[in-house]
This record gives C-alpha cells, structure tokens and sequence, in this order.
C-alpha cells in the first residue's frame, strides 16, 4: 500500500527544519508516543535506530525506526517495524515562498499474518493517522516561536 499527503505550514523553510531535525520535539506533536529511545548511532542521523513506545487509546505499540536517508530539507527518510507491518515514509520539505513550506510524506506500508489479511480495508485509516501527524506537526511549528 502507498499514498501520499501533503500539508502547507506557515512557517519559513529553515524554521521547519529546524523543529522537525530535533529529536526531543517528537512527542511535542506525534500523538501517542510515550517514549523515543536511541539504541545506535546518532538520533535523527542516517544509519540511527531508535524504539519508539506509543500508546493510542488501550493500544499498546513498540516500533523501531532507521534513518535510511538525511538529506534536509529534501529527503528524511527512515523504515518503521513494528509487529506485522514495516513502513517506509520519506518526508520532503519545499519552500512555497518566503514564509510558507509545503510538507510532502510518501508512505508505503508491506504487511505481514494477519495484517495482511485486514490492511487493504485500512487504507484510509493509515492514511489519516499520517495526514494528523503532520497537521499535528502543522500546529506545533506554527505555534512555536
């Protein structure tokens, strides 16, 4: 499965980076995570991977998260494991103009057991758990200083 979404933020290009290549504003605007623990390399750099705990309503989930490409403000790319699904999400960051960057996220989703079996009727889910993510980021880079 693969979509794209996209989002404009008010914000210069260099502020966006700026909030977005900071580790400790994630769970400032990622909903549910609870905890984001290196476990090698260098948090936010290629090659890192990093346990991400969340907690969406009951919902307990553990992923972990490899930065596979760093190169801001045109690719973050990193691959997301967590049980039965692996996703990759490349994250893009354009200038619109002066004060104003368009958020670009492709994500691709292979699944494995079970989820294999339920993901085609979740399409939409997926894709709007991504589109809160960065509307989530939206307000959090907007509203900072």
């Amino acid at each position: 499965m693969k979509y794209t979404t996209e989002i404009r933020i008010n914000r210069p290009l260099n502020k966006v980076i700026e909030l977005f290549d900071n580790p400790s504003n994630l769970d400032k605007w990622m909903y549910g995570l609870k905890s984001f623990e290196p476990i090698s390399g260098v948090p936010g750099q290629q090659g890192a991977k990093s346990l991400l705990r969340f907690e969406l309503g009951s919902r307990k989930m553990e992923m972990i998260e490899t930065i596979t490409v760093r190169n801001l403000p045109k690719e973050f790319t990193g691959t997301y494991e967590a049980s039965g699904v692996f996703n990759i999400v490349k994250n893009s960051f354009i200038p619109v103009n002066e004060g104003t960057t368009r958020y670009i996220s492709e994500s691709e989703f292979r699944f494995q057991g079970i989820m294999w079996l339920i993901a085609p009727f979740m399409k939409g889910t997926f894709k709007k758990q991504s589109l809160k993510y960065q509307e989530d980021f939206k307000k959090f880079a907007e509203s900072t200083i």
